[in-house]
């Protein structure tokens, strides 16, 4: 019996199971928000379509903070929209954005998911084959805001995906 619980720790281990001397750190996940970014200005248009068509909630709502209402057209950062039980982000996609994760609104999903321990989720994703796209930094404040509450790391997984791991939201 001694017997096949080393063989069955040896598998574990080459299937690329932790050992017991380094068990990786145990990251929870809170939810999962796929973000959709569309060309701008129609950010609000698909939310208006969103509402209309699936009888989706606008949950919370971060306009571009360079933009001002009675200027310009308001640009979204982002608008977390909920259906049923899961909530999804749009956001306005411009030419001027830097910062966005993709840069263009055919490439336009980006997967946000929430967890309090942001840097062990970036850790454990990049040794399993993510790549991350700002090497060795964490964002906070504003620009983390347009995805997730006050921390996000951004990581490209080995298929072309865009994923943001970010601490949630903090109520207010």
């Amino acid at each position: 019996m001694a017997e096949e619980a080393q063989d069955g720790g040896a598998i574990e281990a080459e299937n690329g199971g932790a050992t017991k001397e380094a068990t990786p750190a145990t990251v929870v996940f809170t939810a999962v928000k796929p973000q959709l970014f569309v060309d701008a200005p129609k950010a609000n248009d698909a939310v208006l379509f969103y509402k209309a068509a699936f009888g989706a909630e606008e949950v919370t709502r971060v306009n571009h903070p360079k933009r001002k209402a009675e200027q310009d057209i308001p640009l979204i950062l982002s608008v977390e929209l909920k259906l049923g039980s899961v909530s999804f982000l749009v956001s306005d996609l411009t030419d001027e954005d830097s910062a966005a994760p993709v840069k263009t609104a055919s490439a336009g999903c980006v997967f946000c998911l929430e967890t309090e321990d942001v840097e062990a989720a970036v850790t454990k994703a990049v040794s399993a084959g993510a790549v991350s796209v700002s090497v060795g930094e964490i964002a906070e404040g504003d620009a983390a805001a347009a995805c997730c509450g006050g921390r996000v790391g951004k990581l490209n997984d080995p298929y072309g995906n865009v994923w943001m791991i970010c601490s949630p939201v903090k109520k207010c």
